[in-house]
This record gives structure tokens, sequence and C-alpha cells, in this order.
């Protein structure tokens, strides 16, 4: 393993350890925890290899109830503008009962980049197929717009970012949510960035 490969490794356990990001649910009153961590793997110049562990902690932070996997494939060899992700999400939600469900989810992704002026922006469509343990299996369409601010600040890079997460079923419900965020990403090393957010359900 070179030394690269070994940094990003060590960046990735350390991240897991690390605060993830904490969100309120407005609805109840909850307090919540999430954590995420992603480490990534360039194969080649143009496949790049990642995985996400994330877990979501309720009841004021203090109780376990979400977890998932996501391993993906990036190919990024057709333009600069452009990506093409195959990812497969393993998804364990507990639900008011107290009882654990599994959902597998494969999805593509399809991700735009570019410049506009001075701003770095991102546009994702995700189309991804639910199959799910306890509920009828459905395709569902996410489009994720990420816009990243010119600023940074401090030796850490803080840099200020918006985005808008669109999620649309294809079947019964056609609208399901919308998700607002607003925060700030920075570097801890080279190889490790962080993200805190505020976002909107």
């Amino acid at each position: 393993m070179g030394t690269g490969n070994r940094t990003r490794l060590i960046a990735a356990v350390i991240a897991v350890w690390l605060p993830g990001e904490c969100c309120f649910g407005f609805e109840d009153g909850d307090f919540q925890f999430w954590q995420t961590a992603v480490a990534s793997l360039d194969l080649n110049q143009d496949w790049t290899m990642a995985v996400e562990e994330q877990l979501r902690f309720g009841n004021d932070a203090g109780h376990l109830y979400y977890h998932h996997t996501d391993l993906g494939f990036v190919y990024g060899g057709l333009a600069d503008w452009i990506d093409l992700g195959f990812n497969f999400k393993e998804i364990f939600l507990e639900d008011i009962h107290g009882r654990w469900s599994r959902e597998n989810r494969p999805h593509l992704n399809i991700t735009f980049k570019g410049r506009l002026g001075t701003l770095d922006w991102t546009d994702g469509s995700r189309f991804e197929y639910r199959d799910r343990e306890t509920e009828e299996d459905l395709w569902r369409y996410v489009n994720r717009l990420k816009v990243k601010l010119p600023w940074e600040f401090t030796r850490f890079k803080f840099r200020p970012y918006v985005a808008d997460f669109v999620f649309i079923n294809f079947e019964g419900r056609a609208f399901e949510q919308n998700r607002i965020f607003s925060g700030v990403s920075f570097e801890l090393t080279r190889d490790m960035e962080s993200e805190l957010y505020y976002f909107w359900q």
C-alpha cells in the first residue's frame, strides 16, 4: 500500500470517530446526531472507488436508529464536466416499534460540474431502486444541486456552500421531500475534508 493510500485509510478511520453532522427534527423537537465518513481511492486515471458509512442517532442523540453503507465506483473519463457513478447502498432502519428492517438500494449517478464566474457548482441526478423489506419497492429520482462560494478562510480553507436536494418518487406520491443545506467545508489535512452544515427538510 502506497503512502498516499495509507494516509487516506488512516484519515477514514479517524473520521469515523470524529463528530459528524448535527440536525434538529423540529416536528417533534428531537435533537439528532448524524455521523458520516467517506473514504475514496483512485483506481486509475479514470476510475475512483468510494465507500460511505453513516450512522444516525435520535431521541436527543442517544439512540441509534439508522445505518447505511454505500459502495460506489465513479468514472470520470468521458469529460472534465461530467462523472458517472455506479453504487450499491445497504440501509438498516429501526421503526417506531423498535423493529429493524433492511433496504437494498442500487443507484446510478450522473453528475455535471463546472464553474459559473467564481462559483463552483455540481448538479447531480440520481436514479435509485429501493428494494425494501417491509414496504413495496419503488424507483426514485434525486436531484442534488450544490454551489460553493469563492471565498476561503483560515489555513483550514473554510469555504461556504449552499445545496438543494429534491426527492421525486416514480410511483405513488411523486414529491417526497426537499432538503436545503447551508454550511462550510474545510480541510483537516491534505487528504481529509470535513463539513459543518444546517439543513432544513
